[in-house]
């Protein structure tokens, strides 16, 4: 029975990359790579040239939030996106994040191909997602990072990443919406903190994520001006 149910798991993942494979024969070569690739407004601050670098690998906070956040600007003006490794991320919960359902391929469950998974979606993908199931190793981090700088695809890389372009965090979370223990809970302010080769600093931003319209926006002034007086 166990090796069946292995049997059924290892086709599964090959089934996922097929369609995966399919896809990106579908999808014409990119000619053209672009200086970077547009984040949502409320998180260029934390960006060298306001975007994410192509070419370069991004380590992030175990965040859905954050992560479609980033996949929805690239979506929303045009391009693909993949999501390896991923299975709490659907094409539903993207839509609220300017993910075009029909421009990303999702690879939930790619098990010990991974990796291969991983480097055939930044062939020609612009952006791609990644949860590693374990910790990569030397070799297989300096081929994916030449994978990336040959093909100008940038990765985001939920977990530590050894040579990441940049690392963020996310603390301090505070919910809003109740109000004498009744209301609805509208919105989520949180702390995003970037730190990288190219940045001297550490770069902070406050927003709420989601917002009131269920993506990442900006904190108004007047509740950034309430945060200071208290």
């Amino acid at each position: 029975m166990a090796a069946l149910r292995e049997s059924a798991l290892r086709a599964d993942q090959v089934a996922q990359l097929t369609r995966l494979r399919t896809q990106i024969g579908q999808m014409q070569r990119r000619t053209a790579t672009p200086d970077r690739l547009a984040v949502p407004s409320a998180l260029a601050p934390l960006f060298p040239g306001g975007g994410l670098r192509p070419g370069a690998a991004y380590a992030l906070p175990d965040s859905a939030s954050l992560v479609l956040a980033l996949l929805g600007e690239t979506s929303r003006r045009g391009s693909w996106c993949a999501a390896v490794g991923l299975p709490d991320l659907s094409a539903e919960a993207g839509a609220g994040h300017g993910v075009d359902p029909q421009r990303i391929a999702l690879i939930p469950r790619p098990g010990d191909r991974w990796i291969s998974a991983t480097a055939s979606a930044a062939e020609v993908f612009p952006l791609v997602a990644v949860r590693p199931p374990r910790r990569a190793s030397s070799g297989e981090v300096q081929r994916l990072d030449a994978r990336l700088r040959d093909r100008g695809s940038a990765l985001l890389v939920v977990g530590p990443w050894p040579g990441a372009e940049a690392s963020l965090a996310m603390n301090t979370p505070e919910w809003s919406g109740l109000g004498r223990g009744r209301g609805l809970l509208t919105s989520r302010s949180v702390t995003i903190a970037a730190r990288g080769r190219q940045m001297p600093h550490p770069r902070t931003v406050r927003v709420l994520l989601p917002g009131p319209s269920g993506s990442v926006e900006a904190v108004p002034e007047r509740r950034r001006l309430q945060a200071v007086a208290s």
